[in-house]
């Protein structure tokens, strides 16, 4: 009798979260959790599955006959590095409550500054009762480096709201209802962006890419005479040094970011102590773990019926 692969489950997330998910999960076949002590000294030859979020050093070493690896979220720059990561079908994670959360993150960043957010909260702390002018939002246009799935959707939705948008990507591929940028393109999207929104995967292009010199090429005309920037994409992508010289200068008005170079962010950071800038904890879109073994599911159905795998990584792009 034909058994069905079972699944190997290597995800540093919460756990409590992760042996929830799982109770309904992958009903027809075996689920392997590496985290759980009894599956430590497993035999993972001949397995075809692994779900992945920071695995163990020597996950691929163990599972040498891999057909497919998933990686528990959208960004995949983590686990292109790994380790004797095998040469099989690498498939990100795409799931419209991401998505959602991500998009309540980057309006809410958008609003907080429009708003004037921390310069009102700085008024409480000193009982001080003043009204602040207060620019409209088609005062602003934000600009999206990074105009995939999560990019439009967060686009569409800052829009809604009144919002100029303009998009920028690598290929400046069109998007219906919005400017888009492209390579080439890249200092006429930052001379129009008041708001600047990094929503970019970490690759060897875009490593370092928000820095100081990109700072200083953003709209200066906008509400507030000195653009925002808000990153939700990678930590790698950012210069911190440079985004503390440049607030603490003018060339940028404030900061909202939820990814850092280091995580988590040191104690010692000055971030933690800088008034115009909004931090979490790389939070912005947790994985919703039930969602990612739901995804999980549906693509291994696609591969075993001999349809194709969706969401298939370009290693050589690196997303």
């Amino acid at each position: 009798m034909h058994t069905k692969s079972p699944v190997i489950i290597d995800l540093k997330f919460d756990q409590e979260q992760v042996a929830a998910a799982l109770k309904g999960a992958f009903p027809d076949r075996e689920v392997i959790n590496l985290l759980h002590p009894a599956s430590r000294k497993r035999d993972l030859s001949g397995i075809d599955y692994a779900v992945v979020w920071r695995p163990g050093a020597d996950l691929f070493e163990r599972a040498k006959d891999l057909k497919v690896v998933f990686s528990g979220g959208a960004g995949v720059d983590h686990v292109l590095t790994l380790p004797g990561l095998p040469d099989v079908p690498l498939v990100r994670f795409v799931d419209e409550t991401l998505t959602t959360r991500m998009s309540e993150w980057v309006v809410m960043q958008c609003l907080l500054h429009l708003r004037q957010h921390a310069a009102y909260e700085a008024l409480r702390r000193d009982r001080v009762w003043r009204e602040l002018d207060q620019p409209e939002a088609s005062d602003m246009t934000v600009g999206i480096m990074g105009f995939g799935v999560l990019g439009q959707d967060a686009a569409r939705k800052l829009k809604t709201l009144g919002f100029n948008v303009i998009g920028w990507s690598k290929s400046g591929r069109a998007v219906k209802g919005f400017e888009v940028f492209d390579e080439a393109g890249l200092n006429t999207f930052l001379a129009k962006t008041d708001i600047l929104v990094g929503l970019l995967p970490l690759t060897p292009d875009t490593k370092g890419i928000f820095n100081t010199g990109l700072f200083t090429r953003l709209s200066r005309k906008g509400p507030f005479g000195a653009p925002v920037f808000i990153n939700a994409g990678r930590g790698g992508s950012q210069v911190e040094a440079d985004i503390v010289a440049s607030i603490n200068d003018g060339t940028l008005h404030g900061a909202s970011l939820d990814v850092f170079e280091q995580e988590p962010l040191p104690l010692e950071s000055p971030f933690w102590s800088m008034d115009k800038v909004f931090l979490t904890p790389h939070a912005a879109a947790a994985s919703d773990v039930g969602a990612l073994f739901d995804h999980v599911a549906i693509q291994i159905a696609r591969y075993e019926s001999g349809k194709p795998l969706e969401h298939l990584v370009d290693r050589s792009a690196g997303y």
